[in-house]
């Protein structure tokens, strides 16, 4: 039995550790840093007390309780590609097939110590939900939240869950009638983010910043990040008690010592098969890839349970011989629920069209039974449907 050797324990990873057990015809071992799989799309909750740290993990044991994969706790230091090798931090492991799923590293800001980020480390939204604490102890203050780019690749922006922090803590703020003695200030360094969801995006997006009365400072370079403070390039400043910031990704440091090929990005080149460029045996598959597609194309949650499937899928057809294949990219798509606390707003866009709903109240719940849907599909109670996913 082939052995398939997955490294990452995100959406991506996950998804290709189930489809591959599912099929009963590797050994499938899956190597990950933390024990659990975090539900990003859904942090957002836990800074504004909506959800505790817990909720948003799903226990790897649970999920291979169900799809009794091998799952190693470690760090990988070195892929060697030509020797079908991963060094670990612990030991050094070998494969038939290798899926790279790890994600990827931030952009390195001048002072990014002085910085919170939803979309880093887990445990960070718990430092935030600290950080809004004590200042609604305070009960007043001035609260900065924005994110970056990456001029050489325009896909590893993450900005949706920068918005629905915002709107979350705007509605947090009114809920305990203390809004009026707050700032809210957005910034980013692009003239109009979020532009990417489409340009009928912009306009909602907008009228969303006037009505909860959110300032914005956009257009300028971000050059650095200061204890209470972020610096644009035209010397101006932005004072705040509270900065959070995501930045956006760049290639991670471990492929730095590894055999792949990359893009100036740092990214791992792949063709449509998700199949690393050049190497027969080694898929690259969510942060961690260069995707291609329209300038708008997005790294969403849904797009690496996607890639995981089909990398799935492409590995087994290869082994069964078969020339179907899936590609990535058939149909690019964003698709997100956007939340505010106490509804939220529906994004699409394709290459056809794009548009936005709002969904007052609603939208609110539907996201949250995402939520509960994304646990218990991954521990095997209810069938994953594929695209279902409600996140940026």
């Amino acid at each position: 039995m082939k052995h398939v050797l997955i490294l990452g324990g995100g959406f991506a990873g996950i998804q290709t550790a189930i489809e591959l057990q599912k099929s009963k015809k590797f050994s499938v071992t899956l190597v990950s840093e933390r024990d659990y799989l975090y539900l990003y799309p859904i942090s957002i909750w836990v800074p504004v007390r909506i959800k505790e740290f817990n909720d948003v993990k799903v226990p790897l044991s649970r999920i291979k309780k169900k799809y009794p994969f091998e799952v190693i706790i470690d760090t990988v230091k070195e892929i060697k590609a030509a020797d079908y090798q991963v060094v670990c931090e612990n030991q050094t492991l070998d494969y038939d097939y290798l899926v790279v799923a790890f994600g990827a590293d931030k952009m390195k800001h001048k002072g990014i110590e002085h910085t919170l980020s939803i979309c880093g480390k887990p445990e960070v939204s718990v430092a935030i939900r600290d950080e809004i604490d004590s200042l609604i102890r305070k009960g007043r203050g001035t609260i900065a939240i924005g994110f970056g780019g990456n001029p050489k690749d325009k896909s590893a922006v993450r900005g949706g869950p920068a918005f629905e922090l915002m709107f979350n803590i705007h509605h947090l703020l009114n809920k305990k009638k203390i809004r009026q003695n707050f700032e809210l200030i957005f910034f980013a360094p692009m003239e109009e983010p979020g532009a990417r969801m489409g340009q009928n995006a912009l306009p909602m997006l907008n009228k969303m910043f006037s009505m909860f009365k959110i300032e914005k400072r956009f257009g300028k370079k971000i050059t650095e990040f200061q204890q209470g403070s972020v610096l644009f390039e035209d010397g101006s400043k932005l004072e705040s008690d509270v900065t959070l910031f995501i930045p956006a990704s760049s290639g991670h440091h471990v492929l730095l010592n590894s055999d792949l090929p990359l893009t100036e990005a740092g990214f791992v080149q792949i063709d449509t098969y998700c199949q690393v460029k050049g190497l027969k045996d080694v898929y690259a598959i969510g942060d961690i890839s260069a995707m291609e597609g329209p300038e708008w194309i997005a790294k969403q949650g849904h797009v690496a349970e996607l890639m995981g499937r089909n990398a799935a899928h492409n590995i087994i057809a290869t082994e069964m011989g078969s020339t179907h294949k899936k590609h990535y990219h058939e149909s690019p798509n964003i698709l997100c629920v956007m939340d505010t606390g106490n509804g939220a707003a529906f994004v699409f866009r394709n290459t056809n069209r794009s548009f936005i709903i709002p969904m007052p109240f609603f939208g609110h719940w539907m996201k949250r039974g995402w939520g509960t849907y994304a646990k218990v599909t991954k521990i095997g109670i209810f069938r994953h449907f594929s695209g279902f996913i409600f996140s940026e």
